[in-house]
């Protein structure tokens, strides 16, 4: 079983991808600023800094970057991932990184959810997020390992969901169901993320998970 960074391995995304990928077998770290209410049983948490993540890269066969622009990172998430992605280039390390739905296309050939008319309390976020596809896909190193994962519209901590142990994988276009809904719950993303750290079946590419 492989040894997993999880950056942000506090917050919903992180937290759950952390519990999935204990529970296969892996040996997981979580490193983030604050500290987790209820931790998983079999993680090892570290609290620093989100710049010094960088030094625990190494060693590492896969890192989750799972940190969201907000507060002191605002402006700041983009250089901190160049980082990170030197970090796990220079490991050998594979590189996933937590996407924004907004980076998705509403239909093939359209502009991104990210450069439309975003709401104003979502925009900055979401730009910033898109951001950092636009250097993995355009600029990133081409040695380095890196998958991009959008999760569906409709996923957050509020609609956090039950398991199901299914979902679907699209790429950049919005993946909705017969209802025309976008959603995914917490656990079943977390389980396309492992999937995804054990499988390799996307390098390099920016992929969308929903049901």
């Amino acid at each position: 079983m492989g040894k997993i960074l999880i950056i942000g391995g506090t917050g919903y995304t992180g937290a759950n991808v952390a519990a999935e990928a204990v529970a296969r077998g892996h040996q997981v770290a979580s490193y983030a600023r604050s500290a987790l209410k209820s931790p998983v049983d079999g993680v090892s948490y570290t609290q620093g800094a989100a710049e010094d993540a960088v030094r625990l890269v190494p060693g590492r066969d896969a890192v989750v970057a799972a940190l969201s622009p907000r507060g002191d990172l605002v402006g700041r998430l983009l250089g901190l991932y160049q980082d990170i992605a030197a970090a796990a280039d220079a490991a050998g390390a594979r590189l996933i990184v937590i996407g924004g739905f907004s980076s998705l296309r509403p239909a093939p050939g359209e502009p991104r959810f990210a450069e439309g008319d975003v709401p104003e309390q979502f925009r900055s976020e979401a730009r910033e997020m898109d951001a950092i596809r636009e250097w993995l896909t355009t600029a990133a190193p081409g040695s380095l390992d890196w998958t991009l994962i959008s999760p569906a519209g409709g996923y957050g901590a509020w609609a956090a969901g039950e398991r199901t142990g299914s979902y679907r994988v699209g790429g950049e276009v919005a993946l909705l169901d017969e209802q025309g809904r976008s959603e995914i719950s917490g656990a079943d993303f977390a389980l396309a993320v492992v999937d995804e750290i054990e499988r390799d079946a996307h390098p390099r590419a920016h992929i969308s998970i929903a049901y």
